[in-house]
């Protein structure tokens, strides 16, 4: 399927992208492409986006791993229809996979803790804004903040599949519901009843009686009257001939 082959590409690249920065770059450093705006800052994320965590360790490990099995559980289910959205859900897939390999395998590849307890590899940096917050919003007003994000190719892949479902959902659905609706049209039409009766198990249905298919032909007038005469005389002679007590 197409669909596992743009997942299997965002996965590569990922790892390869990532392998590359642990090769030439420590940690913490970083290396201006465009000015302040773009950079790569190397960096590893031990939780889920924004370096949030939750639980004990492993824990976001395993909820990634349910969570990227439901995707490919509902990829498979919508595997004949409308391409666009299969294309994105492959691009939420694929980086859904690049991160859970950081997250199961890192941990032992790079010595610094077992299985499940791998840190996520991060190096794009972009600065989407800094400066001073406006004074009128409260807790926050006046502090400087800055908005730079630090992610991979595999969150760069599920935000182009996020964005992709948006955009393609309606489309998704309305083909589904028109083949629905062919479904049922089709479900309604004639059916012979030879069809009918192999359904049954019987290869035809059985004869009909030979006196409903046989019209009857009306008799001659003159046979019909002979005959009824001669059923009276053998009647009257058969009253005749038998004995009384």
């Amino acid at each position: 399927m197409r669909v596992f082959w743009i997942a299997g590409a965002v996965v590569l690249l990922d790892q390869a992208t990532k392998a590359t920065v642990l090769q030439f770059m420590y940690r913490e450093q970083s290396i201006p492409l465009l000015g302040d705006w773009l950079r790569l800052t190397f960096t590893e994320n031990p939780g889920m986006a924004f370096g949030i965590t939750i639980g004990p360790s492993g824990t976001v490990t395993v909820l990634s791993l349910l969570a990227t099995m439901l995707v490919g559980a509902y990829i498979y289910q919508v595997r004949n229809d409308y391409a666009p959205y299969r294309w994105s859900l492959a691009f939420i897939l694929g980086g859904a996979l690049g991160n859970i390999i950081d997250r199961v395998f890192y941990g032992v590849l790079l010595d610094y803790g077992p299985y499940f307890t791998g840190r996520v590899v991060d190096f794009i940096h972009v600065s989407l804004w800094q400066g001073f917050i406006p004074r009128v919003i409260p807790v926050f007003g006046g502090a400087y903040m800055e908005l730079f994000p630090i992610w991979n190719v595999a969150d760069m892949s599920i935000v182009v599949g996020v964005v992709g479902v948006m955009v393609f959902h309606q489309a998704f659905h309305e083909r589904r519901i028109a083949k629905r609706r062919a479904a049922r049209a089709g479900g309604r039409t004639w059916r012979r009843p030879a069809a009918v009766f192999s359904d049954l198990g019987l290869e035809a249905p059985p004869p009909a009686p030979s006196a409903l298919t046989q019209p009857d032909a009306p008799a001659p007038r003159g046979k019909a009257a002979s005959g009824s005469g001669a059923a009276s005389a053998s009647a009257r002679s058969s009253a005749v001939s038998e004995p009384h007590p």
